[in-house]
């Protein structure tokens, strides 16, 4: 079974967005074991992206504005060939500072969701849904229309 880490700076304070998170982890028990590592925020982005490199393992997706968009389908078919590898997957997600350099270059993927800014605690959420959307999709199931 597939590994997927999801890496993050920071926690999610809100009870509804913790949630959320949960319930797309638990449905994603059935493809892959994902786990959410949070990060508490550093002094600096040097410091976070130093934290976050010892954590990231594997194919290593950057979630960033200046990534290139994908479809559901795209994220999915990229999900699927590294599925097919074996390979690992880990998304990492910044603080409300972004990313340290080191990280988007470390990363074999940068990914953007959108070009608008969205709060990190959302973007877990949406992360989380579009993992599981992919699975979804990759296995034919009913969830993407």
């Amino acid at each position: 079974m597939i590994s997927v880490n999801i890496v993050c700076v920071g926690k999610i304070k809100e009870e509804f967005y913790r949630a959320a998170v949960a319930e797309y982890l638990k449905r994603l028990t059935r493809f892959c074991r994902c786990e959410v590592t949070e990060l508490p925020e550093g002094k600096n982005l040097e410091e976070e992206g130093s934290a976050i490199l010892k954590r990231a393992r594997g194919y290593v997706v950057a979630l960033c504005v200046e990534g290139v968009k994908m479809s559901s389908q795209g994220l999915a078919s990229r999900i699927k060939e590294l599925c097919d590898r074996g390979e690992r997957i880990t998304f990492v997600i910044g603080s409300s500072e972004g990313l340290s350099p080191k990280v988007k270059e470390a990363a074999k993927l940068r990914l953007s969701f959108s070009d608008m800014t969205f709060p990190h605690q959302l973007m877990r959420v949406i992360l989380c849904e579009q993992i599981y959307r992919a699975f979804m999709i990759n296995g034919g199931g009913e969830y993407h229309k």
